[in-house]
């Protein structure tokens, strides 16, 4: 006698909404928390109405940060009504439920164990060996193309501007064998492209005295040439982010040379004034910086700098910012992004004398992104007629463009090569390209076999 079988009728997961401010190094913190929690079973949502609990990575950096974290969080409440939140605001709970007393939760930055237990206490997912598994690579919020690499957390400087240490701590290490068995697993997972990120890759291993661990036969330092130098052996791009220009950051230039890692180096010099920098409390050797630079240039001749610089700083004179300006004209970075001063509660800065009035900052901010775009502008003209390798990052199969970067461009903050004629290639290829066109930050060509 047959008897009809019951199919065994899986529990539906909980599922996760995830808003993420602020830096790549706050995605990356996103992107571990959402590994954890697809490990530990959860669904992920990409709207409010369907997501049983909404997170909320927030920023904190500057007030006007902080204000678009309060709005992202007063929006998933009126949308859905269950909100965590994490991230750097983490540290101002009390200003959150002051404002929210709504919310599930607050955590601080990178608390992901705390962030994953409140998302168990309010959705719990319901017991299954067929739910509870781990997946095979980590849950991405970046196209699997390219990935971010954090390599430590927190930061040693106090930099006047800044609350970074105050809310991240000071600088904290990873073994540098963990750090490469992770990039390995990016690679092997599709990863074409290493975005290395930490509040200050210069320093990293500084605290543990770079202290060497076993790797490959051999033995790696905690040390950022001998990191990078065993990241360039994986085959996919390598990419410096944060680097402070120590002198040791020389010996990473020979390695570009050898195509190791991309000719690329992100620094945040944030002024050239010796007075500014001395505000600032940053290091004021603008003079030896532009003989670095000649330096690395004669050695890897493709190298791109990019940096940022603070304007408006308090104390900041006319004289200053001209001097930043004549600096630039000698340093001809390849990208640069300027930000006006902004008080940022808990900073130093926020006590010094002589504050620049609003309208000054402004007229400062137009003057210096008119200068470096104008110095952008004439080296991307010297690009035409060149054959560079670029990445692919979207396709469109419609028009039979494509959108890519050169290794001079990271992504979301540098300039964009669009090809045309491209509609067969997809995300991730890395192809030969022609470059026909330019103009003041992207590069326009056609893929070439030379």
């Amino acid at each position: 006698m047959w008897r009809a079988l019951m199919a065994t009728k899986l529990p539906s997961p909980p599922k996760i909404g995830m808003v993420s401010l602020g830096c790549p190094k706050a995605l990356v913190d996103s992107e571990r928390i959402l590994t954890k929690l697809r490990a530990d079973g959860y669904q992920m949502s990409g709207d409010y109405d369907d997501a049983d609990v909404v997170l909320v990575n927030t920023c904190g950096f500057l007030d006007s940060a902080k204000e678009e974290s309060l709005e992202a969080i007063g929006e998933a409440i009126a949308e859905n009504g269950r909100v965590i939140v994490t991230g750097c605001m983490g540290n101002e709970a009390d200003v959150i439920r002051q404002r929210f007393p709504d919310v599930l939760a607050v955590t601080g930055p990178h608390q992901y164990e705390a962030v994953v237990g409140a998302v168990h206490d309010a959705a719990p997912v319901p017991p299954s060996p067929f739910i509870n598994l781990v997946p095979e690579r980590d849950l991405k919020l970046t196209p699997r193309h390219y990935s971010y690499l954090k390599i430590s957390e927190g930061c040693n400087h106090r930099c006047a501007f800044c609350i970074i240490p105050s809310i991240r701590g000071d600088l904290v290490s990873r073994r540098p064998d963990a750090i490469l068995r992770e990039a390995e697993k990016l690679v092997e997972a599709g990863t074409k492209e290493l975005l290395v990120i930490s509040q200050d890759t210069s320093a990293y291993g500084v605290d543990i005295k770079h202290q060497p661990r076993p790797w490959k036969g051999g033995e790696v330092r905690a040390h950022m040439t001998d990191l990078a130098r065993e990241l360039g052996k994986l085959g996919a791009w390598v990419r410096l982010h944060y680097v402070y220009p120590y002198p040791h950051v020389d010996q990473v230039i020979p390695l570009m040379a050898e195509g190791l890692i991309l000719p690329y180096l992100d620094i945040p010099f944030q002024h050239a004034s010796p007075n500014v920098l001395k505000a600032m409390k940053r290091p004021a050797n603008e003079a030896k910086v532009l003989e670095r630079l000649k330096a690395w240039r004669a050695i890897a001749p493709d190298i791109a700098v990019r940096s940022s610089f603070v304007v408006g700083f308090p104390g900041e004179t006319e004289e200053d910012f001209q001097y930043l300006l004549d600096w630039l004209d000698e340093a001809q970075l390849d990208r640069v992004g300027a930000f006006r001063f902004e008080p940022v509660e808990g900073a130093a800065a926020n006590a010094l004398p002589n504050p620049v009035p609003e309208e000054v900052k402004e007229e400062r901010y137009a003057r210096i992104m008119e200068k470096t775009a104008a110095i952008s502008a004439a080296k991307q003209q010297a690009k035409i007629g060149r054959t560079l390798d670029v990445i692919i990052d979207a396709v469109d199969s419609e028009d039979g463009g494509a959108t890519g970067r050169s290794k001079a461009d990271a992504p979301e903050i540098d300039g964009e090569v669009h090809l045309r004629d491209a509609g067969h290639l997809k995300a991730g290829d890395i192809v030969r390209v022609l470059i026909e066109d330019a103009d003041d930050h992207d590069l326009f060509g056609v893929e070439t076999e030379n």
